[in-house]
């Protein structure tokens, strides 16, 4: 029934088919006919439906468009409230501007400004049901407070892109597993919420690891990133490791390193090269000897970070010699004993210079207590004078044994000077205020109930040795 045979130039019927097949030719004309018809009905029948139908597939120009103009819309709400979105090119953005100020409006009533968003203009690419509310529900549920949420976002907005469980989880559990109380896991997230973007088996396993190596001990890591989170982002080639070796260079054993980073882990954020390193060097040019320089880090660590510490020292030691005319000499041995000198208040330093004077003492007798004893400079003035009438009328000593031991003001009124006063008397021994004093409650035991006092034991104990070599002193709670 092909077309090319509708070339015949004429129809006729053989005897053959008149005889035998009459039918044949006028079957063969209709299945000509019938797909000829077929054929045209087709083509106009979709020249109809293309011409009626309720939907065509739009081109990719078409497509690409739409977005376009979508993304303009956005754009132009977006700087009509104070938003550059330049840093949005490339970002999946909502097609719709209902849908782009939703979010705005969520992250408002979170306490962001538009300075926030422009600072990080990458989270209006985080949905509000499927980022936003699931990661502060989750927060939320850690204890961190709502009130913290702003700041929070603010130091780490990247947060709002994370995923609960792949992201945030694991790190919640890695702070459990290194004993960080539930407590405490809020406070930490609080202080420092970038911890919440690292890698498990980066940064925060090797700062821990290092630490624990140099001596921190295990049962402490928890206390220590509780109190300073900061370390878990510390490198340890970079900050931690060459904070450690410098300590260990200028005498310090690497036990102590540990110790005083256990107790004090902020000083790991100093920075050798920007602050300890120079700091150290102006503690040397102002008479603190090399040999001293461990004893002055371990007592006040939080020294080798200040800021401008040059000019406090040229300040504080101008003051001093004004107020009792000390040397630069005299200024560096009294900072070797109370490096906590540097940081005193004038009013401090002249309200206990007048005391002293009031006491009876001259000028150079209260020179020569500041640097025995420069804690009489900040111990609290009401426990002072307790104990200097204490010392006048019942003991009756005369001052130069104040002079001569003014660690005298840093010992308890009545746990100890009392009661070892009344022991000495009842033993009918006369003794200096340092071997009354300069020991440990066991070893004036075993001093007392010698049948013989040995007063050669006496006469060595140096009359300025102070006990707050052997223990913490009082003035920690009670100076100014």
């Amino acid at each position: 029934c092909s077309p090319h045979l509708m070339f015949f130039p004429t129809l006729y019927a053989s005897t053959n088919c008149k005889k035998g097949r009459p039918g044949l030719v006028m079957r063969l004309y209709s299945s000509v006919s019938d797909q000829t018809l077929t054929d045209v009905n087709s083509e106009k029948r979709k020249e109809v439906l293309q011409s009626t139908s309720l939907y065509v597939h739009p081109t990719l120009l078409q497509m690409k468009n739409e977005r376009m103009l979508n993304r303009k819309r956005v754009y132009d709400f977006l700087q009509s409230i104070g938003i550059i979105p330049d840093e949005l090119d490339g970002l999946e953005l909502p097609v719709t501007v209902e849908v782009m100020r939703e979010r705005v409006d969520f992250l408002r009533k979170l306490g962001l400004t538009v300075q926030d968003i422009n600072n990080y203009p990458l989270v209006l690419g985080c949905s509000v049901k499927k980022n936003m509310i699931p990661v502060l529900d989750y927060l939320g549920k850690l204890g961190v407070r709502k009130s913290s949420f702003t700041e929070f976002l603010r130091r780490y907005p990247q947060v709002l892109h994370a995923s609960v469980v792949v992201d945030l989880a694991p790190v919640v559990k890695y702070l459990q597993g290194m004993d960080v109380k539930p407590g405490d896991i809020p406070r930490v997230l609080e202080a420092y919420p970038e911890v919440l973007g690292f890698k498990l088996e980066g940064t925060m396993s090797t700062s821990v690891a290092y630490l624990v190596a140099i001596g921190v001990s295990r049962r402490e890591i928890g206390g220590l990133v509780a109190r300073y989170p900061e370390v878990l982002g510390m490198r340890v080639g970079r900050v931690i490791k060459p904070f450690v070796e410098y300590l260990m260079s200028l005498g310090m054993p690497c036990e102590a390193v540990a110790t005083l980073i256990e107790k004090r882990p902020q000083v790991l954020g100093f920075g050798v090269k920007d602050r300890v390193k120079p700091n150290v060097e102006l503690l040397l040019d102002h008479h603190v000897r090399k040999s001293s320089l461990v004893s002055v880090i371990s007592r006040y660590p939080e020294i080798v970070g200040i800021f401008d510490l040059e000019a406090k020292l040229v300040d504080q030691r101008e003051f001093l010699s004004s107020a009792t005319p000390l040397s630069p000499e005299e200024f560096g041995k009294a900072l070797e004993k109370m490096p906590q000198i540097v940081i005193l208040g004038e009013e401090t330093i002249l309200r206990h210079v007048d005391f002293l004077k009031q006491c009876g003492f001259s000028v150079d007798q209260v020179k020569e207590m500041v640097v025995a004893c420069p804690q009489v400079l900040a111990l609290d003035i009401s426990i002072m004078k307790a104990s200097f009438d204490y010392f006048v009328s019942v003991m009756k000593r005369p001052l130069d044994d104040l002079v001569a031991f003014p660690a005298y003001f840093t010992y308890g009124l009545e746990s100890t000077i009392k009661r070892r006063h009344k022991m000495v008397v009842r033993r009918g021994v006369t003794c200096s205020l340092s071997w009354l004093l300069n020991c440990s409650d066991e070893k004036f035991e075993d001093r007392i109930t010698y049948d013989s006092i040995d007063m050669d034991e006496m006469e060595e104990n140096s009359p300025t040795q102070s006990r707050i070599e052997e223990s913490d002193s009082e003035f920690d709670e009670d100076s100014d």
